[in-house]
């Protein structure tokens, strides 16, 4: 709807996520299209993680779940109030739907926090020496570790991976900024999805020999044989260096995807994503991937 409301005219998506199935449409109705066009002020655009979040507001509150889709009117009047600074006015929001399962519930759970803006997702350099973890620590102050990913890489520096309570992004931004004057370079990824949702399950180190690996993310559907169309796809002998699964509440799976592929097949790689169908980023530079994994 807010892509056809901004163009003008009814816009038919390529692709649709489920998380939210009571509002996933490729193409709006051309009579609820004409009703929005004449009463609708604003569409306000929230994230998974805001959903989450909007979702655990509720039930704190109430003790009632809503599905996602039910939780979006919440998520965009927060979304809202966060951004105007409003206060002191009444907002009502229409909240509905309980269409929810145990594997949603899972991922949402996960997400609620970063969604919350409550944890801080870091990769630290600190320097390789007995004590330096003390240190670190010791420096965050009262603030509670809720991860620490770490894997010997060389004598001089240690990059870590680790997740940090938060009240706030404001916080999250003063405690990457006191990191960055006691000398310890610090990479905030939370808006990294590559970190929130693959490297922070797999830290494990760099993987020598493996030459010209490309990173790829995907999108799976969450169907039978979505796995195999992909392995089937790739007919070139690529092989296959990394890969990492991750349901995304029973909606799609986050595939992380690394592959060898010579300079002379650029051309039939790109011709085989073009093939497959499946919504995907090159991550081959992503940070997370280069401090982690390559």
């Amino acid at each position: 709807m807010y892509l056809s409301l901004k163009a003008g005219r009814r816009v038919t998506l390529d692709h649709v996520g489920l998380f939210a199935d009571g509002v996933a449409v490729r193409q709006v109705g051309v009579e609820p299209f004409r009703m929005c066009r004449k009463l609708v002020d604003e569409v306000i655009l929230v994230d998974t993680a805001a959903t989450c979040a909007a979702i655990k507001d509720v039930f704190e509150d109430t003790r009632a779940v809503l599905e996602p889709a039910g939780a979006l009117a919440i998520a965009g009047a927060k979304a809202w109030v966060e951004r105007t600074g409003v206060r002191g006015k009444t907002l009502v929001a229409v909240a509905c739907g309980a269409n929810m399962n145990f594997d949603r519930l899972r991922f949402v759970a996960e997400e609620a926090e970063l969604g919350e803006k409550r944890e801080a997702v870091l990769a630290v350099t600190i320097p390789e020496t007995p004590g330096s973890f003390r240190k670190f620590c010791a420096l965050l102050g009262p603030r509670n570790v809720t991860e620490f990913n770490y894997r010997y890489g060389d004598s001089r520096n240690a990059h870590v991976f680790v997740g940090i309570q938060v009240h706030n992004s404001d916080e999250r931004r003063r405690l990457v900024r006191l990191l960055g004057r006691r000398g310890l370079k610090t990479l905030d990824f939370n808006d990294n999805e590559v970190a929130k949702a693959h490297v922070r399950h797999m830290v494990g180190g760099h993987a020598p020999g493996v030459e010209h690996e490309m990173l790829y993310r995907f999108e799976f559907p969450e169907r039978p044989g979505a796995l195999m169309k992909f392995l089937n796809s790739m007919r070139h002998g690529w092989n296959i260096s990394l890969f990492h699964y991750r349901n995304h509440g029973a909606d799609y799976g986050r595939v992380l995807v690394g592959v060898q592929v010579p300079p002379r097949d650029q051309a039939a790689f790109s011709a085989f994503l073009a093939k497959l169908g499946y919504p995907y980023s090159d991550e081959t530079r992503n940070a997370a991937y280069k401090l982690f994994l390559a």
